[in-house]
């Protein structure tokens, strides 16, 4: 997508934000005046700081909201509308409560004023909303669009291109003349041999490419082809098979720049930071609390065989560093030169270390590894070095999981890729699943791994 394309809908986005809002507010600060000289007789200094504070704090809630976005509904945008304007009235109120000045409002024009208010806000959004979507719609049937490519990348795109609210696509441009045939999804109107003519007959406004790499020479023909024509050309890599890690695009200098692989701790360092602070001391806290458990669990296992109370381990942790990760000892002393994975009854396995395993209590010194910075509470999880050997090479993308600190627990356990990996094939589902956690990763979705954890400790590929 062109930079001036992106500059126009960022400015219509701005418009329609703007223009929508204008309305609101300008109905929200009439209705007030009105019920203060109803009430009050005039307007005091306190209802005009209120109109400030209503007319500032809508901006930031407003815009957080996406109350004026031109994707959602009717009913979606007034539900977000709503929502916008109850959080705006509880700041309001927090704002009163603190500062101790609720005293010096009438109480009835304010309840008058935030019912009568969201329904002004209401009556104008409709109007403006129509005319909004109609504007856009209008837009969309101009802004008509082709695929010049049939590969499954391009496939997918156009997958995605035909939801609501999007321009309309018209179908695929082959490439080569023995290209496959198109989904029944949009037809398949020539070969790009005829680019110009179709161009010309259906009016195209955009054309999307979406090629290979191997047919960068075909890419560039089209470019300067289609230089002098009133088209928009937006490129869309055809990476095939290759596993792309935390890509972006981005500008050097103003020059165009494609990551293929960038490191988290590279691209969102502040981010990072943030995670493992909130980690340590959420692992520094559960210690604490805990403290009366871990001290049970030791006693029991010295008690119950012998041998020492933890397991100590070597693993690979973030960019493949070795650390010992440390769990509670589940098996009886044995020989671990092979380092073979726990299987179901399996006969290592002791009597307490099964219900050990079978609750995850023996992963909770894991928790020290965290406080020292060995590992998060969420990543991808650390595999013993002799797994980590064996499966490189054989698993595509295999130690690209080592590009964050691995996990007590992580997107593959929730999933449930947890438990022994007979098979290349089962150990390539939980890579996967642990590099779509790097590619997605947030706070947010870190939050939502640990809650869900607990629910997939019910799975039953845990011995």
């Amino acid at each position: 997508m062109t930079p001036q394309f992106t500059a126009q809908m960022a400015h219509r986005r701005g418009l329609t934000f703007w223009g929508q809002w204008l309305c609101a507010m300008t109905l929200v600060n009439l209705l007030l005046i009105g019920l203060v000289q109803w009430r009050v007789g005039n307007l005091p200094s306190e209802y005009r700081v209120l109109m400030i504070l209503t007319v500032v704090g809508s901006v930031p809630i407003y815009s957080l909201m996406q109350v004026y976005h031109k994707r959602h509904g009717l009913l979606v945008g007034l539900a977000r509308l709503l929502a916008g304007w109850l959080i705006l009235l509880a700041v309001l109120i927090s704002i009163a409560f603190v500062t101790q000045t609720s005293i010096l409002f009438s109480r009835q024009a304010i309840i008058v004023w935030a019912v009568v208010g969201f329904l002004a806000q209401a009556t104008s959004f409709l109007p403006l909303h129509f005319v909004v979507r109609l504007y856009s719609r209008m837009i969309r049937n101009e802004r008509r669009s082709v695929i010049i490519g049939t590969c499954p990348t391009a496939h997918e795109l156009a997958k995605k291109l035909t939801t609501p609210n999007r321009a309309l696509l018209l179908g695929f441009i082959a490439a080569k003349q023995h290209s496959g045939p198109a989904p029944s999804i949009l037809p398949l109107l020539g070969h790009v041999d005829d680019i110009r003519e179709i161009i010309n007959r259906l009016g195209i406004r955009r054309v999307y490419i979406v090629l290979p790499m191997a047919e960068a020479a075909t890419i560039e023909a089209l470019y300067i082809d289609l230089l002098d024509i009133n088209v928009d050309v937006v490129w869309i890599p055809d990476f095939g098979g290759m596993v792309l890690l935390n890509h972006s695009i981005s500008e050097i200098e103003r020059m165009p720049a494609i990551y293929l692989n960038e490191s988290l701790i590279t691209s969102h360092p502040g981010s990072l930071f943030c995670k493992e602070l909130f980690e340590r001391s959420v692992a520094a806290v559960a210690i604490i609390l805990l403290s009366p458990l871990l001290l049970g669990v030791a006693v029991a296992i010295k008690l119950s065989s012998p041998g020492p109370v933890l397991f100590k381990q070597n693993r690979h942790g973030c960019d493949g560093e070795v650390f010992k990760v440390w769990k509670f000892r589940s098996m009886s002393v044995h020989d671990d030169q092979q380092v073979r994975q726990a299987t179901r009854d399996d006969k290592r396995v002791t009597p307490l270390g099964r219900f050990l395993r079978r609750s995850s209590i023996d992963e909770l010194p894991q928790l020290f590894n965290v406080l020292l910075g060995h590992m998060a509470l969420v990543g991808p999880r650390p595999h013993a070095v002799t797994h980590n050997i064996y499966y490189t090479g054989k698993v595509s993308a295999y130690m690209a999981r080592h590009r964050l600190k691995p996990g007590i627990t992580g997107l593959a356990q929730i999933t449930g890729h947890r438990g022994e990996t007979e098979t290349v094939e089962e150990m390539q589902l939980r890579v996967a699943q642990d590099l779509t956690y790097i590619n997605h990763w947030s706070m947010w979705l870190d939050i939502k791994i640990l809650l869900k954890t607990p629910f997939s400790l019910f799975s039953k590929n845990i011995y």
